[in-house]
C-alpha cells in the first residue's frame, strides 16, 4: 500500500491539520509504522478519550483496505495532499495547513499566481452589489481569482460576480463535497463545479458544523493575495477572517459604507484600525503592484 493511500484513509478517518499530523508521524517514525502505535499512544497524542481512540484504530484499518482513489474519482473528486506539486505553496505557510484538500473542478486555479479573497456580510445589501460592479471588472481584466466561501450574502455575490464577468472563482467549503451548504447555492456550486473550482480540507463524507467554517476562513485568507471585504457588522465571521489575513501579512482592502448602516460599521472600522480603503478595483491593483515592487 502506498503512502498516498494510507494518507488518504488516515484523514478519511480522522482529518488533522498539517502540524498535528507531524506530531502524529514524529512519535510513529513514519504514516507505513502507523498501524504500530496503541489506542493509549493514540489518546495521548491526539489528545483523545481511549474509547474514540480504540474506535479510529479500528475504523482506519477498516479504510486501508478500501481502494479510496477509486472512490473519489466516481464523485469526481480530486485529493491534493500537501505533498502534490499541485498542493498550493501558500497554505504551508499556515501552521495549521491542511493535510489534504479536496478538489473539484478546475485544480489548475489553485496555482495561479493571482488569488484574491472578496467576503462580507451574510446579509449583504444592493450596496454589496453595486461596489462589486466597481471592483471586480478590473480585477477580473488583470487576471484574478477570486476567492469565496460560497456562504450565502457576499460570497455568493463575488462568485457569481466574477463568472458574470468572464473571470474564474474558487468557493472553500466548511464541509466535504458530498454536501453543499447552503441549499439554495447547490445551482451555483454545480456550476462551479464544472467550470471552476469547489475545494475542501474536509472528505467528502463530513457535514456542515459550526466549527468548520472559522477553519474554512483561514484557507480563503491563506490562498489569497490580500482580502476585499464589501461590507461586514462590526462582530461578524468576517472581521474574524481579516484577522487571520492580517495574522499572515495580508494585505486587507476594506469598501467604505454609509455611517447609517450596520452592514458598513465593520468595514468603516476596519479602514480606521488600517485596513486600505477602495471604491474601484484599479486601487487595490495598483495597492498590490506596489507591495509586489517593495518585496
Amino acid at each position: 500500500m502506498t503512502n498516498l493511500q494510507l494518507l488518504l484513509a488516515l484523514h478519511h478517518t480522522y482529518p488533522l491539520t498539517l502540524n498535528k499530523l507531524h506530531i502524529l508521524l514524529h512519535e510513529a517514525r513514519s504514516i507505513d509504522e502507523l498501524k504500530w502505535l496503541s489506542a493509549s499512544d493514540l489518546a495521548h497524542i491526539l489528545n483523545i478519550g481511549m474509547t474514540k481512540a480504540l474506535a479510529l484504530k479500528r475504523t482506519y484499518s477498516l479504510w486501508q483496505e478500501k481502494d479510496l482513489g477509486k472512490y473519489y474519482a466516481s464523485l469526481e473528486i480530486e485529493p491534493i495532499p500537501y505533498t502534490s506539486a499541485d498542493y498550493p505553496k501558500e497554505l504551508l505557510q499556515l501552521s495549521d495547513a491542511p493535510v489534504i484538500l479536496y478538489a473539484k473542478g478546475n485544480r489548475s486555479l489553485l496555482t495561479s499566481k493571482k488569488k484574491i479573497a472578496c467576503i462580507g456580510s451574510r446579509q449583504a445589501t444592493q450596496y454589496s452589489v453595486e461596489a462589486l460592479t466597481q471592483l471586480m471588472p478590473p480585477l477580473i481584466a488583470d487576471g484574478y481569482v477570486i476567492v469565496s466561501g460560497l456562504a450565502k450574502g457576499a460570497d455568493t455575490l463575488a462568485h457569481r460576480s466574477a463568472i458574470h464577468y468572464g473571470g474564474h472563482t474558487i468557493a472553500v467549503l466548511g464541509h466535504g463535497l458530498q454536501t453543499i451548504y447552503p441549499k439554495s447555492n447547490e445551482e451555483l456550486a454545480g456550476y462551479m463545479a464544472q467550470h471552476h473550482l469547489l475545494v475542501s480540507e474536509y472528505p467528502p463524507h463530513i457535514g456542515p458544523r459550526k466549527h468548520h467554517f472559522p477553519m474554512r476562513n483561514r484557507i480563503i485568507s491563506g490562498l489569497s493575495a490580500a482580502l476585499v471585504v464589501t461590507e461586514a457588522a462590526m462582530r461578524s465571521g468576517t472581521i474574524i477572517t481579516t484577522e487571520l489575513a492580517l495574522e499572515q501579512g495580508k494585505d486587507v482592502f476594506a469598501v467604505p459604507g454609509p455611517i447609517t448602516s450596520p452592514h458598513s460599521s465593520g468595514t468603516n472600522n476596519l479602514i480606521k484600525d488600517g485596513a486600505i480603503p477602495v471604491w474601484n478595483g484599479y486601487q487595490i491593483i495598483e495597492e498590490l503592484q506596489m507591495f509586489q515592487m517593495k518585496n
